[in-house]
């Protein structure tokens, strides 16, 4: 197993992030004991890290700086955890709101936050300005998860790791339930986050602040929340006269000589399409397609298909395989382990014409157990092109299962027809790609 090691001061809040995304992904990661300005001014630190920045991760291929950056690598050790969305669509909004959280989080409190902890001097204008510049960004968040459970999606992802970790300390020592009140949504998003198992494991109760604290010397008070001006009433404005439509622009002579030196779009290379891994494989008689209709077409009850399936199945062109996730003991929420069930049948998307499968959540409590059957084109060529299309299914273990055998026939008609409990366990969800 790989070792790595998170190198960071003591209340780093921007180690939490790091350590909350380990958890939920099952990465072991040491932290000794640092102090700031004495162990990363060391010359063993600074061999490693010229620059003696902290939060710093050692890990067997080198090392990594920038909270934001070891975070990532650690949140996408696994994917079906799905800590980076469940799309590309949804990586792209984790990312947003992770640079979001940098800027217009962690910026202004750690500037409202550190001199309270005795890490900064206190200057008052600096103060309020962090104060106007988090309740912005709060306000800002309110909107968004007004009608919202987490912030990406329908589940935790790094986007709320990342935003909680840096609300800790502002919600522990100077939001009181004064300006609490302005953040109803924030409220209840924050406190379901830090009661998820694994953001409890790092950073244990959260006690939320009775009273703002102000700064470690001068006590003086914490500054306030921000009041919103009314805005003046703007008087409309009178039409302005129609312009006349101005005559069209001719190209400028630079431009047109660039287009008229530009290759034809014959010319342009395209893009080389990519190889078709099952496209070599001698012809099959069995219709793929076919047998994903007639077996939509049975949904009250599958086994009245499965004779065709077996009279029209291509052994030496097909196989089947049984599929187990390696990693059941950790499917502590029933939600999260049908997220990763799902998200499996959308990544394998490139093998639409190659598969067929029926995948099950099994048990009503934790853990849950995910367990799955699978046609597939081919071989191991055919398992090596899921492998290779969906990097999920490294996750689980394959049987590879014999057509011939009674025992193994019997497994592929539960695994595809039963509906309430599969190998005696209970059914709690169900998905099928076809």
């Amino acid at each position: 197993m790989k070792t790595y090691t998170l190198f960071s001061f003591a209340g780093d809040f921007r180690a939490f992030k790091t350590l909350i995304a380990a958890q939920y992904n099952g990465v072991e990661i040491a932290r000794p004991a640092f102090e700031l300005g004495k162990d990363n001014v060391t010359k063993e630190f600074l061999a490693k890290n010229p620059q003696g920045k902290v939060p710093m991760l050692e890990t067997p291929d080198g090392v990594l700086t920038e909270s934001n950056a070891i975070a990532r690598f650690v949140a996408r050790m696994r994917r079906d955890t799905e800590l980076y969305g469940r799309s590309y669509f949804e990586s792209a909004q984790v990312d947003a709101w992770v640079d979001f959280t940098s800027h217009e989080v962690e910026l202004p409190a750690t500037l409202w936050i550190y001199p309270i902890l005795g890490y900064m001097d206190h200057q008052p204008a600096v103060a309020e300005r962090a104060a106007a510049d988090l309740h912005k960004a709060l306000a800002s968040l309110e909107r968004h998860l007004l009608h919202r459970t987490y912030l990406v999606g329908e589940a935790v992802t790094l986007a709320d790791i990342v935003a909680v970790a840096a609300l800790v300390y502002p919600f522990k020592l100077v939001l009181d339930a004064a300006a609490r009140e302005a953040y109803p949504s924030v409220l209840r998003w924050f406190i379901t986050c830090v009661n998820q198992p694994a953001f409890h494991a790092v950073l244990g109760e959260v006690p939320l602040a009775e009273k703002a604290l102000g700064p470690a010397v001068g006590g003086a008070a914490a500054p306030k929340a921000p009041k919103a001006e009314k805005a003046p009433k703007v008087e409309k404005p009178a039409a302005a006269p129609k312009a006349e439509k101005a005559p069209k622009a001719e190209k400028p002579a630079a431009k047109a000589a660039a287009e008229d030196d530009a290759p034809p779009e014959d010319d342009i290379p395209k893009e080389a399409k990519k190889a078709d891994p099952l496209a070599a494989l001698p012809k099959s008689a069995f219709n793929l397609d076919e047998w994903k209709r007639t077996y939509s077409n049975s949904k009250t009850d599958y086994t009245l298909v499965m004779p065709w399936f077996w009279e029209h199945l291509d052994r030496a062109g097909w196989t089947l395989w049984l599929q187990k996730y390696k990693y059941n003991s950790e499917n502590k929420r029933d939600f999260m382990t049908s997220n990763l069930v799902g998200g499996f049948v959308q990544r394998s998307e490139e093998m639409r014409r190659y598969a067929f499968g029926v995948m099950h959540v099994l048990n009503t409590v934790a853990p849950f157990e995910v367990e799955g059957l699978w046609l597939m084109r081919g071989s191991e060529d055919g398992l090596k092109a899921m492998m290779d299309a969906n990097p999920d299914a490294e996750y689980f273990d394959w049987i590879k299962l014999n057509p011939e055998a009674e025992a193994d026939r019997a497994t592929v008609q539960e695994y595809w027809c039963a509906q309430e409990a599969v190998t005696g366990k209970s059914v709690y969800d169900t998905r099928q790609f076809k």
